[in-house]
């Protein structure tokens, strides 16, 4: 699969992921737990004639046009495709399955489930090079215009909408609110680390040449030796290092176990790899 398309399909499912979470758990319960659309439940609830979806629709065209005239041309394809994804889909949701009521009655419940659903959805998202739109776009001007950390001016732009649901929806609510900006970060970090995770291995073995072979040959890696001298044996031997994906571990593994079972193997797992064959800022 093209690999654009591949990209444009994991923020599809992310986008999805995103609006069930809201749609189904945090709007019925009323837990506007920041961003833009807490800030669109919160219109709904000040103005019952305009509903969320159509609010979504028209504050994430202002967003866009301040973006634009504020920051420039900073804005990808793909941020404005997950923005607009995820509007038509709580647009939908909104219009075609609205629920009256929450589907559970313990609020708790609502605001776990909802910012677990939709914090693994952002983390795709994310995770894809794009964002949903909303209060990032916020957070982009004011680091631009205050020189505010894109972190603070996010959790800044989250924070005065929690405020204002506090007084549509109440104090109660607005500490929900609060706990789901925190879970949802936490939530999101974890998705992100969880597909950027990678494998250190670093392999002792006498059929060194081999094992580099197959590294370089089989599974289009790098790897970088070292000579190193036994403490018991007191002989020099190679000691082979790598860095790649766990589907590509087991492989390797396999294929030393196959040629040397007595190979000393040293596994770690490495959070974020730059460079060559990986990612690159």
């Amino acid at each position: 699969m093209n690999q654009t398309l591949k990209s444009y399909l994991w923020i599809s499912i992310g986008s999805l992921l995103v609006a069930i979470g809201i749609s189904f758990f945090l709007i019925p319960a009323n837990l506007a737990t920041g961003g833009i659309t807490g800030l669109a439940m919160i219109i709904n609830a000040l103005f019952p004639q305009i509903s969320i979806g159509n609010a979504l629709i028209v504050l994430n065209i202002l967003l866009f046009i301040i973006g634009f005239l504020t920051i420039g041309k900073a804005f990808g394809g793909k941020t404005i495709y997950a923005s607009f994804l995820l509007t038509g889909i709580i647009y939908i949701f909104d219009t075609f399955f609205p629920l009256a009521s929450p589907l559970v009655t313990d609020l708790i419940v609502n605001l776990i489930v909802g910012v677990l659903i939709s914090g693994i959805g952002l983390g795709v998202v994310f995770n894809q090079n794009a964002s949903t739109g909303g209060t990032d776009i916020i957070a982009k001007v004011l680091n631009k215009f205050f020189n505010i950390e894109i972190g603070k001016s996010l959790l800044i732009a989250d924070f005065v909408v929690v405020s204002l649901a506090a007084f549509s929806f109440g104090i109660e609510l607005a500490i929900y609110a609060f706990l789901g900006i925190f879970f949802n970060g936490l939530i999101i970090d974890s998705v992100i680390e969880g597909f950027n995770l990678k494998i250190s291995v670093s392999i002792n073995s006498v059929k060194s040449e081999e094992i580099q072979t197959y590294i370089v040959n089989h599974l289009d890696r790098g790897a970088t030796i070292y000579t190193a001298r036994g403490a018991y044996s007191k002989s020099n031997r190679e000691i082979v290092n790598s860095v790649m994906n766990k589907k590509e571990f087991v492989k390797l593994k396999n294929h030393v176990k196959t040629i040397d079972p007595n190979a000393f193997i040293m596994v770690s797992s490495v959070r974020e790899v730059l460079g060559e064959g990986f990612y690159s800022h």
